[in-house]
């Protein structure tokens, strides 16, 4: 099924999904195999599973480090696909890659995303490639039936959302504000009024990432965005407190979510 319609068939029963973020291979591969399998068990919706590269452009200190680290231990672009379809295979949620384009150069984009097909994967998150510059890639997307995640800034401008708006699938990837992950976002008017001019740029499901750390800020995006995006501080929680840290955080970020019928869901268990 394709990833648009998974999400909306979430969206009926949770009015604001989890997506989280991992880099592959750290602290190790297995370990990442095991904060998977934990936050999945905690609830989430769907994970970005990062591909290490040795010069992560749109992350902050903490996703730099463990890209530094995850490659300092031999985490291959091999190893790290190998891993992603043990994930998919094993958990019943939807998948992604991210990474960035000088992976998919090397490797080749229409055997990366041919491969990532081929272990069932869902889409990509790619922030350096421009759909100016990424024709080949967005050609091997459509005819793998894969979605290319468009990222929309609040420096876009309301014409360039349209556009980029035009090449996604899946659904909008929306930062909350200027600069790289990991730094404090401040959720207030300000992003209510951006993501206002997303939502009428798109029809896809948006999702919100940079700066979300507590269940306030979840909470904040209810009725706003259709997902809330889990990333630097999960792995701040590895660095600080080991892969056993992970479960309860999570569990720490799950709203109460009302379903379609207007009733309430337990909290995340």
């Amino acid at each position: 099924m394709a990833l648009e319609m998974v999400l909306r068939n979430k969206l009926k029963e949770k009015d604001i999904l989890l997506m989280t973020h991992i880099v592959l291979g750290y602290p190790s591969l297995e370990d990442s195999f095991k904060i998977v399998e934990t936050m999945v068990d905690s609830g989430v919706d769907l994970i970005e599973l990062q591909v290490p590269f040795s010069e992560p452009i749109a992350d902050g200190p903490v996703i730099v480090r463990a890209n530094q680290r995850a490659l300092q231990r031999g985490a291959t672009v091999k190893a790290c696909l190998n891993l992603a379809e043990r994930v998919v295979r094993k958990f019943d949620i939807p998948f992604l890659i991210m990474t960035y384009y000088n992976i998919l150069f090397c490797y080749g984009v229409h055997d990366f995303v041919s491969a990532m097909a081929k272990r069932g994967l869902q889409g990509a998150i790619i922030p350096d490639l421009p759909p100016e510059e990424g024709h080949d890639y967005l050609e091997a997307m459509k005819a793998y039936d894969l979605a290319p995640i468009l990222i929309f800034s609040p420096a876009t401008s309301d014409k360039r959302m349209k556009y980029l708006d035009s090449f996604g699938r899946g659904f909008i990837y929306c930062v909350a504000r200027k600069g790289v992950t990991g730094a404090d976002t401040n959720f207030s008017t300000g992003l209510d009024s951006y993501l206002v001019r997303c939502r009428k740029a798109s029809s896809l499901p948006l999702a919100v990432g940079f700066g979300i750390k507590e269940r306030a800020n979840v909470d904040f995006l209810r009725g706003k965005a259709d997902i809330a995006v889990i990333g630097t501080e999960t792995i701040r929680k590895v660095e600080e407190m080991g892969v056993a840290s992970v479960g309860d955080f999570i569990r720490s970020l799950s709203p109460v979510n009302t379903n379609s019928l207007g009733g309430v869901e337990a909290e995340g268990e």
